[in-house]
């Protein structure tokens, strides 16, 4: 069994998001679906995997709840919670941050992640994954961070966050 790394060049053309800045984030993302499946092969994947494997689904979470242009609107339960998720994302550091539904108790939770494989809380579902390590700006934004979470936001396709609540 092996992943195979998706296809996403529909982004480019996303204002706010360079193609040179998107086809090197495809290339990184590239590199976390092929060390997967080497460490696969190799039959013992370790202490790397959940650092390899991780790195891949967040950003295809990522990638997959952004759309040239943008669409829809934040559901009514999720709107009010995205002034917090926008300063989450300006902490100082580099990381992730993530809208997670918590499905047992119902309640919706913005958190910070430092690396792929550490604080991701358990049980509960990403709704919005946005990238804020410096490979997701630096190219377009340098150290300018608030104008790139800007850029992100109108990119948003809710009708995907949508979907995953």
């Amino acid at each position: 069994m092996s992943f195979e790394a998706k296809n996403f060049d529909g982004l480019i053309g996303t204002s706010g998001f360079s193609e040179i800045m998107l086809k090197n984030h495809f290339t990184l993302y590239q590199g976390y679906v092929k060390n997967v499946n080497t460490l696969l092969e190799q039959g013992d994947p370790g202490r790397r995997f959940g650092w390899e494997f991780n790195g891949m689904r967040l950003h295809e979470l990522y990638f997959e709840n952004m759309r040239n242009g943008g669409a829809g609107s934040p559901p009514d339960q999720i709107a009010p919670l995205m002034d917090a998720f926008k300063t989450i994302g300006m902490m100082r550091g580099i990381g992730w941050v993530v809208l997670y539904l918590d499905r047992q108790s119902g309640k919706l939770l913005n958190v910070w992640i430092n690396e792929h494989d550490v604080g991701h809380l358990a049980g509960c579902t990403p709704l919005l994954v946005m990238d804020v390590f410096e490979h997701a700006y630096m190219t377009d934004y340098g150290i300018k961070r608030a104008d790139y979470i800007s850029a992100f936001m109108n990119a948003i396709d809710w009708n995907v966050v949508s979907s995953r609540l």
